[in-house]
């Protein structure tokens, strides 16, 4: 009987050995971290798309949908504390393609470096974010480069053709008198140099050339005589006569006629100046003039000039020199070369244009006065770093694009724009020729970046930073008391996990 007893309490005893072995086994392996399949040991879960987060056992992240990871023991951003782990290089967090081998400042930028370990992951500047590529796919994402383009974008402006103010001229007679006779009788007429206008009578003219007729006459009689100085004061009284009839406005040939019929002209005929269209008339028959009254107004159209209006936000392209095409209406495909001559220093307030002037060849005069025409300006070509308009997100106050860092991450970049090229805007700094940028769906990534960030921001439980930040240490797990109630549905994995 004794024996028996003895037999039992053994095997109680061997049960409940067995039974608290299994349970504190079990325990064990639900409170540290599993090994993976082939035998390496993981340190820690963590959430891709956010890596600042971490946990003590596998899950799902609640607010991105993303499976947690595991970091392996022998790999990873997180396999060693830093002070153990061996520096590759330091680089310049805002442009991680500069690299050093010892700490200090990057020289282009001033910016401190920062060290790369050895296992760790792409340092990425702060506020990068990632888009799965579904979701990329859904938003309509694509992709392309910074890249300088030459600027072939024409300047277009409107303008109107007007005589060239340095050929026009104005008829005038230096004497009063009568008009006898007129040989341009309208507004427009195409006149020669040295053709006859009008012929006019006056008093003085008629007196003067007596004058001069007069001299002439003294001369012969002085010629003979016995005078001293006599010979010499005729010719100083013709000189003085024959001036005086230039100054009236007689020329050469007239003056010569006089000499030679030896009586004075009655009428005088006044003639065209120069080459060119009457655009003004104002001699009539038997009318009195006198020297204040503008007979005629001769321009010469050979040569006119162009008065565009460039808008304001266009003048910093338009040059003195610089060349342009002009074309008519009425003449399409016919194309005159023109140049600027003259750049107005003021603005026109109320069309906010400045007033350029060109000059243009006019042959065959098809450039009529007050005809509007279009001028084409073609700037001078400079390579510009340029983006598509797309790739932009404007807010008004700032100016962002999304530049590929690979792997779905995207880092929302302030960048500062110029000039827009057609579809291309300038970028005078923020960018590097040949960085990869979002090209389209712009607003959808920036709304996504926000949700991000918003999510991030109400997961009290867990530090959701940018990518590329440094990963905080997530808080010890603690048991929950025995009254506390069950944390909520959808957030197992985040924040304290408590242990079974």
């Amino acid at each position: 009987m004794k024996a028996g007893s003895a037999i039992i309490l053994i095997l109680l005893f061997a049960a409940a050995g067995f039974v608290g072995g299994v349970s504190y086994s079990r325990r064990s392996k639900e409170s540290a971290p599993a090994g993976s399949k082939d035998g390496r040991k993981i340190l820690y879960w963590h959430d891709p798309m956010h890596p600042a987060y971490k946990s003590d056992k596998p899950g799902i992240a609640p607010d991105c949908g993303m499976r947690l990871e595991p970091v392996y023991a022998d790999g990873g951003p997180e396999a060693a504390a830093e002070e153990n782990r061996r520096i590759l290089h330091y680089h310049d967090p805002q442009d991680p393609n500069y690299k050093s081998d010892k700490p200090g400042l990057n020289p282009e930028t001033g910016n401190e470096l920062a060290p790369v370990y050895e296992g760790a992951g792409p340092a990425l500047p702060p506020g990068t974010f990632q888009v799965s590529p579904e979701k990329q796919q859904l938003i309509g994402v694509r992709y392309g480069q910074a890249q300088y383009v030459s600027e072939s974008q024409t300047v277009r402006a409107v303008g109107r053709v007007t005589a060239d103010e340095t050929r026009i001229a104005r008829v005038h007679t230096r004497i009063e008198g009568w008009i006898e006779k007129v040989y341009v009788d309208f507004t427009g007429q195409l006149v020669k140099q040295g053709q006859p206008m009008v012929t006019l009578y006056s008093p003085e003219m008629l007196a003067s050339q007596q004058e001069y007729l007069l001299a002439l006459r003294a001369k012969d009689l002085l010629r003979q005589s016995t005078l001293p100085g006599a010979a010499e004061d005729s010719h100083s009284l013709i000189d003085v006569s024959r001036r005086r009839l230039e100054l009236w406005g007689l020329g050469e040939e007239q003056i010569e006629e006089i000499s030679r019929a030896g009586k004075p002209l009655t009428n005088i005929t006044i003639h065209s100046p120069v080459t060119g269209f009457v655009t003004a008339r104002n001699a009539f028959l038997k009318q009195k003039i006198s020297p204040e009254t503008e007979l005629y107004t001769i321009a010469d159209l050979s040569r006119v000039w162009i008065m565009a209006d460039v808008f304001e936000s266009d003048a910093e392209l338009i040059q003195l020199g610089q060349a342009a095409t002009v074309t008519l209406s009425y003449l399409p495909g016919k194309r005159f070369p023109a140049r600027v001559t003259y750049i107005q220093p003021q603005l026109d307030a109320e069309t906010r244009t400045l007033k350029v002037r060109l000059e243009a060849d006019n042959p065959e005069f098809q450039l009529k006065p007050e005809m509007f025409a279009d001028v084409d300006f073609t700037p001078r070509r400079q390579a510009r770093l340029a983006v598509p308009t797309g790739a932009v997100l404007d807010s008004g106050l700032r100016q962002t694009v999304f530049v590929d860092r690979g792997n779905g991450y995207l880092e929302p970049r302030d960048v500062t724009t110029g000039r827009r090229m057609g579809d291309q805007v300038e970028i005078l700094s923020g960018l590097k020729a040949g960085e990869r940028i979002a090209t389209s769906g712009t607003f959808l990534i920036d709304s996504e970046s926000q949700l991000k960030a918003a999510a991030a921001g109400m997961a009290g439980g867990h530090q959701h930073g940018a990518a590329g930040s440094a990963p905080a240490t997530p808080p010890a797990p603690a048991a929950p008391p025995p009254s506390a109630a069950p944390p909520a549905a959808g957030h197992e994995g985040h924040g304290a996990h408590p242990h079974d």
